[in-house]
């Protein structure tokens, strides 16, 4: 088990299907299970591609 935070959101998930993972490491998570390690930098990516999402919902409500 590890804890995670995203966007200041802490949350304990399963690592059991990820090897060799680090502290600091970044990873794929869905429904409480780490599904991959993945690059920091395609992390970065994919987190400001969701809050721009997040965004473009908000003004189109």
């Amino acid at each position: 088990m590890a804890i995670v935070s995203i966007d200041g959101i802490s949350l304990e998930i399963s690592i059991a299907l990820v090897d060799e993972l680090e502290v600091g490491d970044c990873v794929l998570v869905h429904v409480g299970y780490a599904l991959a390690k993945i690059d920091p930098t395609e992390a970065e990516r994919t987190l400001e591609l969701l809050q721009e999402l997040g965004s473009a919902g908000e003004r189109g409500s």
